[in-house]
């Protein structure tokens, strides 16, 4: 079983579904089993949630989009 370290180690791998499959089950065996580990990561998945749906709701000024769009071109 993994350890509090390398389960740490693996957590943005993990929330990004980036992992083997033996792995993400390995990582979750050990959230099931380890309350703080898994406290810690359900908090690091919602802040990851939370600021993609910030992010989702900001729309750069047109002006700025014209402009990066002229960059491309030239």
């Amino acid at each position: 079983m993994l350890n509090c370290n390398e389960v740490a180690e693996r957590l943005y791998s993990y929330l990004d579904r980036e992992l083997s499959p033996e792995e993400m089950a390995a990582v979750q065996r050990h959230l099931d089993a380890c309350p703080p580990c898994r406290r810690w990561f359900v908090f690091e998945e919602n802040m990851l949630r939370y600021v993609g749906e910030c992010a989702r709701r900001v729309r750069a000024p047109d002006e700025l989009t014209e402009r990066i769009r002229e960059l491309r071109q030239s």
